[in-house]
């Protein structure tokens, strides 16, 4: 049996409130796991799935909280690949999964966290939301002309703290109000996403990934880390706290991400519901009518 230390693995990768991040220093996208190769790395996260599936059959049932997954990252960091994998074998009844885009024009007449108010989880389901609401200090942050919405309220010069402040607020109300917040940064080193790049248009089957926005935001690699930097600094929180995952190795990355997940529902330590005396005396009789029933 294949032995993991998820507890030593959700800490690793836990960005603490407070502290200053910078990266290139305190993470390593390629790190490896000791005593793990990608072989027993995947084992691992077989089993460790079915323990996930356990508990979140138990959350469902219980059904008196929710929990709210954000991923984040750079293209090609696999966000999309780690929803798969991670979650493959949960119940789809109780996960919901949204994609934000570019913004429609209904969205752009509202404020920006308007259209993720409208996909939180309701009591007893998870809602993984790949891209988020941080796109909102990220994007628009190397691209300030994308800011909205525009009203005529000018944008302040401090903005980014305002906004910062903004959805530490957005999310603290959420877990006042029962929602669980864990949020995951794909860290993906610039070689590595070159090589997923080049992946692609060498494979037809994966053409469709490919766009000419890919290589126009690679340009401004520098200032996504940076901007990534000051979110982990400014909105890893006690009741919303960023993961910084090692995307390089991918078996690395998703094995990372069930470890906190794994903990997470571990802490919330979901239980099925108990049945009243009335209900188990119900159970009694219906038991032993259908075990009187005429064949």
């Amino acid at each position: 049996m294949i032995k993991v230390d998820f507890a030593k693995l959700n800490a690793q990768t836990l960005v603490s409130p407070g502290t200053h991040v910078d990266l290139e220093r305190d993470f390593d996208s390629g790190q490896t796991l000791p005593g793990l190769d990608k072989r027993t790395g995947r084992e691992a996260l077989e089993v460790a799935k079915k323990v996930l599936f356990d508990y979140q059959d138990k959350f469902y049932a219980e059904a008196n909280r929710s929990l709210l997954i954000v991923f984040q990252g750079m293209d090609a960091s696999g966000k999309d690949g780690t929803i798969k994998h991670v979650m493959e074998g949960v119940n789809p009844e109780g996960v919901d999964v949204y994609s934000f885009k570019a913004p429609s024009a209904a969205e752009r007449n509202h404020d920006y966290l308007w259209r993720h108010n409208k996909a939180l989880p309701e009591l007893g389901k998870i809602a993984i939301f790949n891209r988020s609401h941080y796109e909102n200090v990220l994007i628009t942050r190397v691209h300030p002309e994308m800011l909205w919405p525009r009203t005529a309220i000018p944008f302040p010069e401090d903005i980014w703290a305002q906004r910062y402040r903004a959805i530490n607020d957005w999310e603290r109300r959420l877990s006042e109000n029962g929602t669980v917040i864990v949020k995951f940064f794909l860290h993906l080193s610039k070689d590595e996403q070159t090589r997923r790049f080049l992946s692609r248009t060498d494979d037809p089957a994966k053409h469709w990934k490919v766009s000419p926005s890919d290589m126009a935001e690679r340009e401004y690699w520098e200032k996504y880390q940076e901007a990534f930097a000051q979110m982990l600094t400014h909105t890893s929180t006690n009741v919303a706290p960023w993961h910084v995952i090692p995307a390089d190795n991918k078996w690395v990355g998703r094995l990372s991400t069930l470890a906190v997940l794994l903990e997470t529902m571990k802490a919330i330590d979901p239980q099925y519901p108990s049945v009243s005396a009335d209900g188990e005396k119900n159970i009694d009789q219906m038991r032993k009518a259908l075990e009187t029933e005429p064949s």
